[in-house]
C-alpha cells in the first residue's frame, strides 16, 4: 500500500525562537519549542518536496510579533504557489480580546476555519504608553534624564505626565504604518474592499457566522471538521508532521551529504540580541539576553577567518544600549566587509544602538512591521536623595575631585555637571548622525530630518533610506549569496549559525582574541539588576537606547 500524502502541520499557538539558544540550560528549555528558522527552511523546501501534499496550521494567537508573522506570511504564500493545499484554523480568532495579529497570520493561507463558537476579534492596533512622573514625585524620584532630541521618548516615561506632541506623532505614525500593512495585506488576501475592512475592523467582534458572510472566513467548523475536509481533498488519509520535525529530517540528510563535500562554501549567520553592551554577551535562565561586543566582534573574525564562509548575515534584535559597545560593532563590521559581504537583517525591533551597530552592512534588510530608527541619545539618573530623606536614611561621602559625586543616585547634578552631561550628549548625536550619513551615503540635512531620535516602521525606513531591503531572514540570506556569487537555493544546508564551538572547546580556555570561543556568552545565573532595569524601561543598557519592544506591543 502507497503511504498516504504527507500533510505538515504548524502551530503558531506558541511563540517561535527566532534566535538560537545562547546556553546549555536555554537550550534544554527550547527543546520543545520551534525555531523560525526550521519554519521558514521547512515550507520552502516542502513546496519542492513531491512526497509534500499540503499544509495545515493553527494561527489563533497573537503570541508572534508582527515582524515575525511577515516573514511567515512570506512562506506561506510561497508555498502555496506550489499549488497544494494551505489550511488555516483556528477556535477563535479573539475571546474579549484582540485577534488582530492571529487572523493577519491566518489571511496568508487559502482557506480559513473557524469554530463555530469563535469570533474574529478585530478592535484594529493600539500603542499603549506607560507614564510614571507623577509615581515618582510621590516616592521622592527625581528623573534627571536629557535626550536628543525631541522624538528620543525613552525618557518620557520617567519625566513627563503624559504624552509630548513629539512622543505623540511617532508613536502615532508606528501604529498607522503597521494598520496600514496589516489593512492592505488582509485585504489583498481576501477580496475585500479595504474601506469596507475598515468598517470591520471598526465593529470589532464579529461572529463566526457573520465572518463568514462578510468573506473574513471560508468554513465553520471545529479542528477535526478541517482536518477531516483536507483529508479528503488529498483522496481521504493523510499522515502529519510538524513542519519543524520534517525540516529537521530534512537536515539529517543534508548533512550526510554535505559530510562528502570538504568545507562547502557557506553563509554564516551571526545573532545579536538584546540590550547592547561592552564586553561579552550574556544571558539568563529566564531568557533575556545582552548584546556583547566583544562577542560579536570575536565572532566577525572568525567568520572572515574561515575560508569556507563567503558571505555572513548579521541578524540583530536590540533595542541599543552601549554608545561605546555599538560603535565598537560597527566598527567590527566595517572591518569585516573589507574581507566579506555583511548582510543586516533587523529583526523585530534594531532601534538606537541596535541600528547604530547594522548601518555600515553592505546592505540592511528589515521586515515592514521592525522597529527601527531612534537616531538619539539620552543619558542621566534618579536623584534619590528626597526618598532617603522621608526614609530617615542619611549618605555621607568623603571624596576628592569637584565631580566626584556626579554619579552618584542620591545627588541631583549640579550646574557644571548639567553643562558636562550636555556636552558629552551633543558629541555622541553628533558622531552617530555623521555616521549614519556616511554608512547610508545620505545628506547631513536628510539624517536630521529622520533623526532627532524617532522610531521608524521598516517600511517607513526603507522609504527614507535608512535601510536597503524590505524582507526577513530569507531575504538576507539570499542577497548575501548574491553578494558572495553563491548559488541560490531553498533551503539552508549552505548557511550555519555562526561560530560553534564544540562543548569541550567551551571549557578550554580560548587560544587568543580570534578564537571562536571568545565568541561565547557569559551566564548569569540569577540575572542582574540592569536586566531589572531594563525590563522597566531604564535605559540602564547605555544612552543608545530606545524603549524595548516586543510582540506585545500592540494590542491586536
Amino acid at each position: 500500500m502507497t503511504p498516504a500524502p504527507l500533510v505538515l502541520e504548524l502551530d503558531l499557538h506558541t511563540p517561535l525562537i527566532t534566535a538560537p539558544p545562547q546556553d546549555p540550560l536555554n537550550a534544554i528549555r527550547a527543546r520543545q519549542r520551534t525555531q523560525l528558522t526550521d519554519v521558514l527552511e521547512g515550507l520552502r523546501r516542502a513546496a519542492n518536496d513531491p512526497k509534500v501534499a499540503g499544509l495545515i496550521a493553527r494561527c489563533d494567537s497573537g503570541a508572534q510579533p508582527t515582524s515575525v508573522v511577515q516573514e511567515i506570511r512570506a512562506a506561506v504564500r510561497e508555498f502555496a504557489q506550489s499549488g497544494k493545499p494551505t489550511v488555516a484554523w483556528a477556535q477563535t480568532f479573539g475571546e474579549m480580546a484582540p485577534g488582530t495579529i492571529g487572523y493577519y497570520t491566518a489571511t496568508a493561507f487559502d482557506e480559513i476555519w473557524l469554530q463555530p463558537s469563535g469570533d474574529v476579534v478585530l478592535p484594529g492596533l493600539n500603542a499603549p504608553a506607560l507614564f510614571l512622573r507623577g509615581a515618582l514625585d510621590r516616592l521622592g524620584l527625581q528623573p534627571e534624564l536629557a535626550q536628543r532630541y525631541e522624538y528620543k521618548n525613552a525618557a518620557d516615561m520617567f519625566t513627563q505626565p503624559g504624552f509630548t506632541d513629539a512622543h505623540r506623532e511617532a508613536l502615532g505614525r508606528i501604529v498607522e504604518s503597521t494598520a496600514d500593512q496589516i489593512i492592505s495585506e488582509v485585504a489583498t488576501a481576501r477580496g475585500i474592499d479595504r474601506a469596507r475592512l475598515r468598517e470591520l475592523v471598526d465593529s470589532s467582534m464579529i461572529p463566526a457566522d457573520d465572518a463568514r458572510s462578510a468573506g473574513l472566513v471560508d468554513r465553520i467548523g471545529y479542528r477535526d471538521d478541517a482536518y477531516t475536509e483536507l483529508a479528503k481533498r488529498l483522496g481521504g488519509r493523510m499522515r502529519l508532521r510538524y513542519v519543524g520535525r520534517y525540516n529537521h529530517a530534512q537536515n539529517k540528510n543534508q548533512a550526510v551529504a554535505s559530510y562528502l563535500q570538504r568545507k562547502p562554501a557557506r553563509v554564516a549567520v551571526i545573532h545579536g540580541r538584546g540590550p547592547v553592551t561592552t564586553g561579552r554577551s550574556s544571558t539568563n535562565p529566564l531568557g533575556s539576553a545582552t548584546l556583547g561586543a566583544d562577542t560579536i566582534g570575536s565572532a566577525l573574525r572568525a567568520a572572515v577567518k574561515d575560508e569556507s564562509v563567503r558571505a555572513i548575515v548579521f541578524r540583530v534584535d536590540s533595542p541599543g544600549g552601549s554608545y561605546v559597545g555599538s560603535d565598537t560593532i560597527r566598527n567590527d563590521v566595517r572591518i569585516a566587509r573589507r574581507s566579506k559581504p555583511v548582510i543586516a537583517s533587523l529583526g523585530s525591533v534594531a532601534g538606537s544602538g541596535g541600528y547604530f551597530v547594522t548601518m555600515c552592512s553592505d546592505a540592511v534588510v528589515a521586515s515592514p512591521a521592525t522597529i527601527t530608527g531612534s537616531i538619539g541619545v539620552l543619558a542621566g539618573k534618579f536623584a534619590s536623595q528626597n526618598l532617603l530623606d522621608r526614609l530617615g536614611v542619611a549618605i555621607e561621602r568623603v571624596s576628592v575631585g569637584a565631580q566626584a559625586d556626579m554619579f552618584e543616585a542620591e545627588q541631583s547634578y549640579s550646574e557644571e555637571q548639567w553643562e558636562i552631561l550636555n556636552r558629552w550628549l551633543d558629541r555622541v548625536y553628533e558622531d552617530f548622525t555623521a555616521k549614519v550619513a556616511v554608512d547610508r551615503g545620505l545628506s547631513r540635512e536628510h539624517v536630521e530630518g529622520v533623526a532627532r531620535g524617532r522610531i521608524w516602521t521598516g517600511a517607513d525606513a526603507y522609504e527614507r533610506g535608512l535601510v536597503d531591503e524590505l524582507g526577513g531572514l530569507a531575504t538576507a540570506i539570499q542577497i548575501a549569496r548574491d553578494r558572495a556569487g553563491l548559488p541560490r537555493r531553498d533551503d539552508l544546508a549552505d548557511v550555519q549559525m555562526f561560530p560553534r564551538v564544540p562543548f569541550v572547546e567551551r571549557l578550554k580556555p580560548p587560544e587568543n582574541s580570534q578564537s571562536p570561543a571568545n565568541a561565547g556568552v557569559s551566564i548569569r545565573p540569577w540575572g542582574s539588576l540592569t536586566h531589572l532595569a531594563t525590563a522597566l524601561g531604564l535605559p540602564a543598557a547605555g544612552p543608545l537606547t530606545m524603549p524595548f519592544w516586543t510582540g506585545g506591543t500592540f494590542q491586536g
